[in-house]
């Protein structure tokens, strides 16, 4: 007989999931409302509802998040994925040099800046190899997942289960199951062969099953001509020059068009030309000249990014379309390093109509249809993944990012994190914790780009979700729920862990892999109670299963992300994501009883 208070969490779960399908209005919102209806109906003591907010788990996904920023802002990532990736003949070539490194890094970090970070370079690689970036976009998504499931700190929801797990610890219920500590490879063992399964599924059967899309190369890209303009500055090698010895009489890929000197602008010039300093040059080129004329020593961009403190050789180039939605739309170039950059880029050309134009650059106003030419640092591709501001086309080669800067101390310091976790030395939390007090006193990161790094939406979903879950075991539905799938698997621990497995792939692809965690977990350790079998089997279940979201474009974050740029229909993630799911869910049913025994 359920009670009135399970009555209420039932209905109160039913509208959060209700609302959540409907994706509207933000998860963030939906439960907070939730928590602040639990609260209201006192469905359990007000310090266990607020506990997530202090759970292990949840804290360590925001420490996380900056661990992230570290690696991305020092170009750590993307030195990694340049040298790796390089340009492969074919789509399984692309899928053999991206699907397992994305996989392995997801497994360490968090999957969605990860895979916003690859999201330009396979469209980069797609333009210039002419291979269908269809066949990559899902692939490249499901290694995340499948990676990040593999490793206590690669998703949330695994972070999440061993929060609770810790909280179960410590309260010493006598009449729960057998518990123990969850350490950073738990999830490894079952979770690797099932990554290698997929990845390998991916590449000879999921590629067949996806949408083949001609490759549409817009050669009105190819013709656009920038205007781009240069400052000689004061301790300049190039000042006292003629042009001819700069180089800059017969250039390859751009041309000089003007010099400007104080109010003087000359156009017509000999290739005996003296440059001095305080000269203006103006030049006009196509995309794919410009990075010549960056790498040039001796030339500034006259418009950099002055807001950014970051050095030149950790910036990127990249070609770009301004969008409608842009908040640039109807402001100067000169204005805009007045005010707070959007996503902390600098427009160092631009083209309007595949033209350049007369005015010089910083007089610029700039109008939606424009094409810019962009200076940004690696973080840009994270922050701009939905395209609100900037509809990227693809970055410019030839511009290097020369300096490994402070990558190498980010990469030690992250190893030296995983290190210490799975040895046992510290907890991940705590090992997190150092590892971030590290790249803040190396300079890897700074403390304001640290606390923007964190997705404090993401958090509120996480620390709201796992005090839910003390109002689902309070009010007595959790038992009611862990007797209902008793009577269907009997006293036999094998069904029902494969009913918990199967409910929380359920679960995850209709709502979020955080929320499906903590609303299964009681239920799992209700279940494990009652059959007085250890807990551990059904806690690798619930971290796995929780994570495999492979039939819905909304069900996880990098599934949405590559759906637009993929081209996709939701019908192609069930057409690939159906026998993927079926595949880790036998892999997974039949290993975890095997290596986690009851």
């Amino acid at each position: 007989m359920m009670t009135a208070e399970a009555w209420i969490t039932a209905g109160i779960l039913a509208a959060t999931f209700a609302l959540l399908l409907s994706s509207r209005p933000p998860a963030h919102v939906i439960f907070l409302g939730a928590l602040t209806a639990a609260i209201t109906f006192g469905l359990a003591p007000v310090e266990d509802l607020l506990k997530g907010f202090s759970n292990q788990g949840v804290l360590t996904v925001a420490v996380l998040f900056m661990i992230a920023e570290g690696m991305y802002s020092t170009g750590a990532i993307t030195m990694i994925s340049d040298r790796i990736v390089g340009l492969p003949k074919s789509v399984l070539g692309a899928q053999f040099k991206i699907l397992p490194p994305v996989a392995a890094g997801s497994a360490f970090f968090n999957n969605t800046p990860l895979v916003a970070m690859m999201i330009p370079v396979v469209r980069d690689l797609s333009r210039s190899t002419g291979l269908d970036s269809s066949k990559i976009y899902i692939p490249l998504s499901y290694a995340s997942i499948l990676g990040g499931a593999s490793t206590l700190i690669g998703t949330s929801s695994n972070l999440i289960i061993a929060g609770l797990v810790l909280e179960q610890i410590a309260r010493n219920d006598p009449g729960a199951p057998v518990l123990e500590r969850i350490t950073i490879f738990v999830p490894t063992i079952v979770g690797l062969p099932v990554a290698i399964a997929g990845i390998v599924f991916l590449f000879f059967i999921g590629t067949k099953l996806l949408p083949k899309h001609a490759i549409k190369e817009k050669e009105e890209i190819k013709r656009r001509l920038y205007r781009a303009e240069f400052l000689i500055k004061e301790d300049s090698y190039l000042a006292g020059k003629t042009l001819e010895k700069a180089g800059f009489s017969s250039p390859t890929g751009y041309s000089l068009n003007s010099v400007r000197r104080g109010k003087e602008e000359k156009h017509l010039i000999e290739p005996s030309f003296v440059l001095r300093p305080g000269d203006i040059l103006t030049f006009f080129t196509n995309a794919d000249g410009l990075p010549a004329l960056w790498a040039t020593i001796g030339l500034t961009p006259l418009n950099t990014l002055f807001p950014m403190q970051a050095e030149r050789h950790r910036h990127r180039l990249v070609e770009v379309v301004i969008s409608p939605r842009s908040s640039v739309v109807g402001r100067s170039i000169e204005d805009l390093p007045e005010t707070e950059e959007p996503y902390e880029a600098a427009i160092v050309a631009i083209s309007r109509s595949g033209e350049p134009l007369d005015l010089p650059l910083r007089e610029v106003r700039i109008m939606a249809g424009d094409s810019a030419v962009l200076e940004v640092e690696d973080s840009f591709f994270y922050h701009n993944r939905n395209e609100t501001e900037f509809i990227i086309v693809k970055r410019l080669r030839g511009y290097r990012v020369k300096r490994t800067d402070r990558a190498i101390a980010a990469i030690v310091i992250t190893g030296a994190m995983v290190a210490a976790a799975a040895l046992g030395l510290l907890t991940i939390f705590n090992a997190a914790l150092l590892a971030t007090f590290a790249m803040l006193a190396t300079g890897c990161m700074s403390i304001r780009r640290a606390t923007k790094s964190i997705e404090w939406n993401t958090v509120v979903v996480l620390g709201c979700a796992v005090g839910l879950e003390a109002a689902v075991t309070e009010s007595g539905l959790a038992d009611v729920l862990a007797n209902l799938i008793s009577s269907i698997g009997g006293s036999d621990p094998y069904v029902a862990l494969t009913v918990v497995f199967v409910s929380c792939i359920i679960m995850t692809n209709v709502i979020t892999n955080a929320a499906a965690a903590a609303f299964m977990f009681p239920i799992a350790l209700s279940i494990a109670g009652d059959l007085g079998t250890s807990f551990m089997p059904f806690a690798v279940a619930l971290m796995l299963g929780t994570s495999y979201s492979f039939l819905n474009p909304a069900g996880y974050q990098t599934n949405l992300m590559v759906f637009e740029p993929g081209g996709y229909a939701a019908k192609d993630y069930i057409k690939v994501g159906l026998p993927l799911t079926i595949l880790v869910s036998l892999v997974v049913i039949l290993l975890t009883p095997l290596i986690y025994e009851f």
